[in-house]
């Protein structure tokens, strides 16, 4: 046994020193410093002082993990606003960017979503979210809104094959109450709702749209 070491770390402990800051002096697995103070009770002041310790060391990790995480906001955002100059000639890129521009989730969740109840939107920001943005198929999902006199068995397979994505990465259809008496619009199949769970492709759009903006100079 290494006794010069647990007598070591045994009177660093007595001093008040955390488990890591013991184990940076003494050479040996965690598991072994456990057993070697399990008996060793810090006095009330030496587990506020810990405890104070913990709580600076958690929000210096993140305050850190803000900095990093806004740091790389601001250079994807950055790279979609200079992508503009190669994209402006493309007629699918500008007009699917306006279209979610009008119609996209600018959310702080930062999902990417489009809902639209016109089945030849939602085929042209699918294309666009395809060819554009390159999104995986495995990415996408769908749900259905609709009102409960618009309720129909195939809602699910006719937005399936407006989209292209299958029925399996579809949430539960939302239904929502209505006091109409009967069904207005015949043709209406409710609202299909597209959403990709990618920070990075939403702050690039972002980034897309603040460069669109210079482009046409109509930035603030």
């Amino acid at each position: 046994m290494k006794l010069k070491e647990k007598f070591t770390a045994i009177q660093l402990r007595k001093e008040g020193h955390s488990y890591p800051k013991i184990l940076k002096t003494v050479n040996v697995s965690k598991s072994t410093l456990s057993l070697w103070l399990r008996d060793i009770d810090l006095t009330p002041q030496q587990q506020k002082k810990l405890l104070r310790g913990r709580e600076i060391s958690r929000y210096a990790a993140a305050k850190k993990k803000k900095e990093l995480r806004i740091l790389k906001t601001n250079e994807i955002i950055k790279k979609g606003k200079e992508e503009i100059k190669d994209f402006i000639d493309n007629s699918l890129f500008t007009t699917g960017l306006a279209l979610y521009w009008a119609e996209g989730a600018k959310n702080s969740s930062e999902s990417v979503r489009f809902a639209n109840s016109d089945e030849f939107m939602i085929k042209l920001i699918m294309r666009w979210f395809r060819e554009i943005c390159n999104v995986p198929e495995k990415k996408f999902r769908v749900q259905v809104h609709m009102h409960e006199l618009h309720c129909s068995s195939d809602l699910e397979g006719y937005w399936s094959r407006v989209t292209g994505i299958p029925s399996n990465q579809f949430y539960r259809t939302y239904v929502k109450k209505t006091s109409l008496g009967q069904r207005r619009n015949i043709l209406y199949n409710g609202t299909c709702s597209v959403t990709i769970s990618n920070k990075e492709l939403f702050r690039k759009i972002m980034g897309w749209k603040l460069g669109i903006q210079k482009y046409f100079n109509i930035s603030p």
